[in-house]
C-alpha cells in the first residue's frame, strides 16, 4: 500500500519546524479505491511544527489532474491547489472526528495523514469539470457540434394578458 510512506515518525524530532515533500500520482488515489482521474502529477509540501503537548501540520498541495470534461468527455489537466491545516493532540484513545483536529492515544510515535491528504485533494478539484478549449471557444469535438445542434432555438417571449393585467394593479396603488 502506497500509504505508508505519509507516515511521519515524530518521536525522533526535536522541537520546531519540520518540513516533508511528497509526489503523489494516481497509485495514490487508487489505493483509496479512487479512479475519476486518468492521471495526477501534484507536489505536496507538509510543514510539522513539534511543540512539547502537539503537532500542528500545514499541508499546501499543487499540481494538476488529468480528468475528462463533463460536456465533452475529452480528457484535460485540470490545475489544482489545496491547503489544509491538522492539529495532532495526543489522548487515551485515537479519535478523528474532528475534522481540524486528530487525537492519538500517547504511546503513539508516529501519525499518518494519508486520508486527510487524500479528501483535501479530491475536494480540490472543481466539481463540475469544463475543458478550457470550451470556455474560450478553442475546442472543436463531435460532441460540442452536437450539443450545438441539439440547442434550444430562442423564441420571442410573447406576455400573457392575464399576468398584464395582474402587473396592472402592482402600479396602481
Amino acid at each position: 500500500m502506497k500509504q505508508k510512506e505519509f507516515n511521519i515518525p515524530f518521536s525522533g524530532l526535536g522541537q520546531g519546524k519540520h518540513e516533508f515533500e511528497y509526489t503523489i500520482d494516481n497509485p495514490f488515489f487508487e489505493s483509496f479505491g479512487y479512479d475519476d482521474f486518468n492521471a495526477a502529477s501534484i507536489n505536496l509540501v507538509v510543514v510539522l511544527n513539534k511543540t512539547s503537548t502537539m503537532l500542528e501540520l500545514e499541508m499546501k498541495a499543487q499540481g494538476t489532474v488529468n480528468v475528462n470534461c463533463d460536456l465533452t468527455n475529452e480528457p484535460f489537466d485540470q490545475p489544482i491547489e489545496a491547503d489544509l491545516e491538522l492539529v495532532v493532540k495526543f489522548g487515551d484513545e485515537f479519535n478523528d472526528d474532528d475534522d481540524e483536529i486528530l487525537i492519538i492515544p500517547h504511546r503513539e510515535h508516529q501519525v499518518n495523514i494519508a486520508q486527510y491528504v487524500y479528501e483535501m485533494l479530491v475536494l480540490a478539484v472543481p466539481q463540475k469539470r469544463i475543458h478550457p478549449g470550451v470556455l474560450d471557444g478553442t475546442l472543436q469535438s463531435e460532441a460540442l457540434k452536437k450539443l450545438e445542434e441539439l440547442q434550444p432555438k430562442e423564441k420571442k417571449k410573447e406576455s400573457d394578458p392575464r399576468w398584464d393585467e395582474l402587473k396592472k394593479l402592482l402600479t396602481d396603488k
